[in-house]
């Protein structure tokens, strides 16, 4: 068990009192740890349930962009929700020896700390993975090596990676990657209106090789849920970008002949801003709901799709499209978002 430190940064915090609240439910981990202005500031992993590493897995990631903190609190609450759940709920425990279930929750925590969407070093970790965009890009939004006082600075040419992405990719690679069935779900907030679920490619308009899994995972979705509020589409039909370290991992893993599907949930926070005009005049108010009502409502907002992709993941086999449906299932998704 690591020491107990009182962190500048809530988040923190809050994950060491889940460890504890968790006891012997949970395994946990320092994938690494940040330096900050004389803090030493831990990326904490977290496996819940005692599943093996033939099981299929579920990662849930959080605060890759500091001032997007909405996105740790919605998987913290999750996590304690499930924590709270397993003091009696035996049938949890059971589907939980059948599931890995990984938790990431603070990936930035110098930039949750320093209230910036890059890390300390100045760099935006989801513009910082080894890929370059094929199509073209917004101006800057998609990724930029001018300088680190522009937001969505991608890093020298040739530079190594950031820890922090270091730490996420390793993990992924280690964790899901043996995994027969795996998928990530990453909580960023700052776009539109609409709360959306995006997967990749953001570097390519092109359709992924796993269209059909996802068309599956987007008709499961809208069939046990069909009054759900989620935008679900390829993240290049809003906007493309350099870097997306997500491209990176499925590139990867498609090379590997491994089936991982990453998947984002984009928060819409302007719909907050239209609610509540007066965020406009604190930081945090562009991607964080300040009042509290809509804080929890937002938390409570997204436990049931997360809890249906941790089912999802956990019964995998029971709705993937076999090599039969595999065509039908690709010609409807590339009609549906790639011919219009």
């Amino acid at each position: 068990m690591y020491p107990k430190i009182h962190f500048p940064v809530n988040e923190l915090n809050k994950i060491q009192q889940l460890i504890e609240l968790g006891g012997g439910n949970v395994q946990h981990e320092i994938l690494d740890t940040v330096e900050f202005r004389g803090y030493r500031l831990p990326l904490y992993l977290i496996k819940v349930g005692a599943a093996g590493p033939d099981k299929p897995a579920l990662a849930l990631t959080g605060g890759v962009h500091g001032l997007e903190k909405i996105g740790t609190q919605v998987i913290l609450a999750f996590m304690e929700s499930l924590l709270k759940q397993l003091t009696w709920d035996e049938g949890l425990k059971e589907e939980l020896n059948h599931l890995q279930l990984y938790f990431l929750p603070a990936l930035n925590p110098a930039g949750m700390m320093r209230k910036t969407r890059a890390n300390g070093n100045g760099i935006d970790l989801m513009r910082n993975a080894p890929v370059d965009a094929e199509a073209r890009v917004p101006p800057l939004l998609g990724g930029h090596r001018l300088t680190t006082r522009i937001p969505w600075y991608r890093g020298q040419k040739g530079q190594s990676m950031e820890k922090e992405a270091v730490a996420l990719c390793d993990f992924i690679r280690e964790r899901l990657f043996p995994a027969p069935f795996s998928m990530a779900l990453d909580c960023h907030s700052g776009f539109g209106f609409n709360d959306q679920i995006w997967f990749p490619y953001a570097y390519s308009k092109e359709p992924i090789f796993h269209l059909p899994e996802i068309f599956a995972l987007r008709n499961l979705l809208f069939e046990t849920y069909p009054n759900h509020v989620y935008t679900f589409e390829p993240q290049s039909r809003v906007y493309t970008s350099h870097g997306d370290l997500w491209d990176y991992l499925y590139m990867e893993a498609k090379t590997a002949n491994r089936l991982f599907l990453p998947i984002t949930m984009e928060m819409g926070s302007w719909l907050w801003i239209k609610k509540n005009p007066r965020q406009l005049i604190q930081l945090l108010g562009f991607f964080h709901p300040v009042l509290p009502h809509r804080l929890r409502r937002v938390l409570r907002r997204h436990l049931i799709f997360i809890d249906f992709l941790k089912n999802a993941v956990r019964s995998y086999g029971n709705w993937l499209p076999d090599k039969r449906q595999r065509k039908h299932y690709e010609l409807a998704a590339l009609s549906l978002w790639y011919e219009s």
